[in-house]
């Protein structure tokens, strides 16, 4: 089943760089949908009750789904305009714009409406095993919103759900498409067995590249002597501490066509090269 070429939404290759900011605030935001999982759901050995699905019709990093008294409610987190939703059964019972509140407001706000819904709100929290980067958010800082950048990094979630999900469909072996709440990178996971793998995401920025990328990585991990494929679509070896293939934000450009070729292109050749360097 091929992708469909207007889903994709072209990104600004000269703003990569200009969206630090604003994918901080969207990380801690996220952490509210991520909480439903930690405080409702069974606790997965590889921590999959805690990450997210995007939903590209509601522009929003979605949590899996508890049941309530009222029936099953999700907990997500829209980029643009910045707002927690509660839905409920596919329709949304709570909207709650982020800009001026703080983390304690918004805390206290979906707990009323989880008490609503029949849950013991009480167990909501936002107490996690990760640290999350540093952020004037954590200290009782209010929402901020760069609507411009967090309409740009809305893009970059929706054209990687695009394109991984293409990897999930074709590749046997590969995961769900899933965003996960520490790294904050959306991925999917191509097994081999043997514990052998290949993963391949959208990491929105971090401390390598201040930027959203595409990796493709390997495990084991190989040495940096293996990365020496060439690899299409401008993408290039990362060799600092870890070992994988990167195609910077700012180097995708063009069109929608243009882009999501381009993408295409490193994903599948940076793939390839992986997967022979981990002997799949």
């Amino acid at each position: 089943m091929p992708d469909t070429l207007p889903s994709w939404t072209p990104t600004a290759p000269d703003r990569a760089r200009e969206l630090v900011g604003a994918r901080l605030e969207l990380h801690y935001a996220a952490q509210f949908a991520t909480a439903l999982g930690i405080s409702y759901l069974q606790h997965e050995p590889d921590d999959s009750h805690t990450n997210l699905g995007w939903d590209a019709a509601r522009n929003a990093l979605m949590s899996h789904a508890a049941r309530g008294v009222k029936g099953y409610v999700a907990v997500g987190v829209q980029p643009r305009g910045l707002n927690v939703v509660i839905v409920r059964d596919g329709a949304v019972v709570q909207q709650i714009a982020l800009p001026g509140l703080t983390i304690a407001t918004v805390t206290e706000r979906i707990r009323a409406t989880l008490d609503d819904e029949g849950f013991d709100a009480t167990r909501y929290t936002l107490d996690r095993h990760y640290e999350l980067p540093a952020h004037p958010l954590a200290n009782g800082a209010a929402f901020r919103a760069d609507a411009v950048a967090l309409d740009e990094l809305a893009r970059w979630f929706n054209n990687a759900a695009i394109a991984l999900g293409r990897v999930a469909r074709e590749v046997q072996g590969a995961s769900a498409v899933r965003v996960w709440p520490h790294h904050f990178d959306i991925a999917t996971l191509v097994s081999y067995g043997d514990d052998k793998f290949n993963g391949l995401g959208l990491e929105p920025g971090d401390g390598y590249y201040a930027e959203p990328y595409f990796y493709v990585n390997a495990s084991p991990q190989p040495r940096a002597d293996q990365a020496t494929a060439p690899l299409a679509g401008g993408g290039a070896w990362h060799t600092n501490e870890s070992i994988g293939a990167v195609l910077p934000g700012s180097r995708v450009a063009g069109d929608a066509a243009a882009q999501q070729a381009q993408v295409r292109a490193f994903l599948d050749s940076a793939l390839a090269a992986c997967r022979t360097m981990v002997g799949a």
